[in-house]
């Protein structure tokens, strides 16, 4: 199975080493020196890492054959994709593969149909489930786990307890706008 495990970024200095996103949570396992990783766009790669460190919170890597700046900004924006058994799991509990979590069927608390997890997007603050609704629409929930409270991976789903708004599709009857514009509840 294949995991993306970086995005390359601009280049960093004359010698051939760029900047990297990583989108996994073991980057010393993934992008050690001596990893040999595919590419999207394939054509790229495949790419072996020389050397990897850390510089001002940024991970930096070089790679073989790649030896100025000129040819690493040529990489710019390629993904770095791993190779992984599928059968292997996250070390820590709570954590989980994309292809794990990938069409898990999405409910409430209160056991009422979301939809299902059709793409997980990673941001730099937070991941997101993006959910493919009965209807066709989407709707994106943070995975954090003040709202996503389980993953049962054996029921092949994920509980959430959203927020006010997160997943309505409308404001409630007993809301009104006011002349300013703002929402406000109506006294019985």
């Amino acid at each position: 199975m294949q995991l993306v495990v970086a995005r390359i970024g601009r280049a960093h200095g004359i010698k051939g080493e760029v900047t990297v996103e990583v989108r996994t949570d073991e980057p010393e396992l993934r992008l050690g020196p001596g990893a040999v990783l595919l590419t999207d766009p394939a054509s790229t790669g495949p790419l072996t890492i020389e050397t990897g460190r850390v510089h001002s919170g940024r991970l930096l890597l070089r790679f073989e054959g790649v030896k100025d700046r000129t040819a690493a900004e040529a990489l710019r924006n390629t993904l770095l994709i791993a190779e992984v058994d599928p059968e292997v799991l996250p070390e820590e509990e709570d954590e989980y593969y994309d292809h794990q979590l990938m069409d898990l069927d999405v409910v409430t608390k209160e056991g009422v149909e979301v939809g299902r997890i059709t793409e997980i997007s990673h941001l730099p603050s937070q991941d997101l489930f993006i959910v493919e609704r009965p209807d066709g629409s989407e709707v994106l929930i943070p995975f954090v786990e003040e709202i996503v409270t389980e993953i049962d991976l054996e029921e092949q789903r994920a509980v959430i307890d959203p927020p006010p708004g997160l997943i309505d599709d409308q404001t409630d009857d007993d809301e009104v706008a006011d002349e300013s514009g703002t929402s406000s509840r109506e006294e019985s």
